[in-house]
């Protein structure tokens, strides 16, 4: 599913080449480690300088809803240009906007660079907003190395290792950006970024991917290829509700992201909150590190689903009891399961779309997947604090859902993780006996055995021409 004149992975060995995707891999886990760092922190630092949730609330969903408005546009870059050069270009224009930012918090009056009605806090919050914003393109970029440097056959593998690389920034992300906020200060917090930032430029610099000989021959076009983006994906059969599906898995998954915090401080104290849910995001690492090592199977489509439903009924248990325990344990499979749900889109998408597409798939994938975030904080959370939680600390409330969910304070929670964990199994099942399930894993099928034909074909001594057609029988 690669344009010949533009990839040749013949040029050096698979462990070289997976050499350069390690390299690759830790360059973009440290760029994406010190964005979110920078990015928590400032989150942290508003807040604690403000007191105002509006303020956070309206940059948090700021970041959300500009990674869904430029995604596509990310993914039609990434399919015109040279990867690597495009990770470099992001990575540049984030380590400009963090300069100009520091530049903005240096010369502010310290008495009005905290204040909401002045231009310094706003200007300063915003270039930090577009800096992470911008590093998103590295992610897409990523996806396409994978295809570009790993076999077809170990691509479930390095897909295993992206979600824990990303596992691990997650961790050291939630513990270390309060840490630095309190020990350190903004000032300091911003400098240690733009070090890190202008480090992965530097080291950008000296790799190099030959495979790439050029970038692939693409119909992409312009900045903002909303229409080839749709075309990419309405080629392959079945792919829209495959990313339609990861968007409404997303948005379930969304209802627990929103609403854990509140959980987890009603049983932990939030010194000890935060340790124990970096402890839950352990789960991350190991389900990426199961994933490089025994890969998602044949079909990774019916692995993704199969996370799915897993995942309902966890999300639908954990928290049956306020006990501490449940919780933590909870979390900690949930997450685990993440990256496989992740990787297995990942590797669908690499096999049945073409590289020189693979861009704009990701980056429409990613626009709508990030849509579901900022849904459900704004419908989940209201319908929670108004209505679910007030009814369940009533005493009919509390009569009614006793005997299943016991009797603590967050009985209200529960019921909507409990909900939420149900329509996920729901989905999962119902997905399984559509047609779509079945067109899109045969397509899956066909294109991992014509890459199997290929690569025998290419291989020393295969005679030439060498390439059997797949054969229905074994589909």
């Amino acid at each position: 599913m690669t344009d010949p004149g533009a990839v040749d992975r013949a040029l050096r060995s698979p462990q070289q080449r997976h050499h350069t995707f390690l390299s690759i891999l830790v360059n973009t886990a440290v760029a994406s480690l010190s964005t979110s760092y920078l990015w928590f922190a400032c989150t942290f630092w508003i807040y604690l300088e403000t007191r105002n949730v509006i303020a956070t609330g309206a940059i948090g969903g700021a970041f959300m809803l500009l990674i869904a408005l430029t995604s596509i546009s990310f993914g039609t870059l990434v399919d015109r240009f040279r990867k690597l050069d495009v990770m470099r270009a992001a990575t540049f224009f984030a380590l400009i906007m963090f300069l100009i930012a520091g530049v903005v918090y240096l010369m502010a009056p310290d008495d009005e660079l905290p204040r909401l009605d002045r231009p310094w806090f706003w200007a300063y919050a915003l270039l930090i907003l577009v800096g992470a914003v911008v590093e998103n393109i590295r992610a897409i970029a990523l996806a396409t190395t994978v295809t570009i440097l790993i076999d077809p056959d170990k691509r479930a593998n390095a897909n295993g290792l992206v979600g824990m690389v990303q596992g691990m920034a997650f961790i050291v992300t939630s513990v270390v950006a309060g840490l630095s906020i309190g020990l350190l200060g903004m000032g300091w917090t911003h400098l240690i970024t733009v070090v890190l930032t202008a480090a992965t430029l530097v080291h950008l610099l000296f790799l190099s991917m030959p495979e790439e000989l050029r970038p692939a021959a693409t119909d992409a076009h312009g900045g903002f290829d909303l229409k080839g983006s749709w075309r990419a994906v309405a080629a392959v059969s079945g792919l829209f509700a495959l990313i339609l599906f990861s968007t409404f898995n997303n948005f379930i998954g969304g209802v627990y992201m929103a609403l854990m915090d509140p959980y987890g401080l009603e049983l932990f104290a939030v010194e000890v909150w935060g340790v124990v849910f970096a402890l839950g995001g352990t789960g991350f690492i190991v389900g990426g590190a199961l994933i490089g090592k025994f890969g998602l199977g044949r079909n990774p489509l019916r692995t993704l689903l199969l996370a799915v439903l897993v995942m309902g009924v966890l999300g639908g248990l954990f928290t049956v009891r306020e006990w501490a325990w449940l919780y933590v344990v909870g979390i900690w499979l949930y997450m685990m399961l993440v990256p496989a749900v992740e990787a297995a889109e990942q590797t669908v998408i690499q096999r049945v779309v073409p590289l020189e597409r693979q861009g704009r798939v990701f980056g429409f994938a990613g626009a709508f997947e990030a849509s579901a975030a900022p849904v459900t904080a704004f419908v989940i959370a209201p319908i929670a604090e108004l209505w679910i939680i007030p009814w369940s600390r009533s005493a009919d409330g509390a009569s009614a859902l006793s005997p299943l969910l016991g009797d603590g304070t967050s009985r209200g929670i529960a019921l909507i993780f409990l909900g939420a964990g149900i329509v996920m199994v729901i989905a999962a099942l119902v997905a399984f006996l559509t047609p779509v399930y079945r067109r899109i894993s045969r397509e899956y099928a066909v294109a991992a055995e014509e890459d199997e034909h290929a690569e025998k074909a290419s291989a020393p001594g295969a005679a030439p021409g060498e390439r059997p057609s797949p054969s229905s029988g074994d589909l």
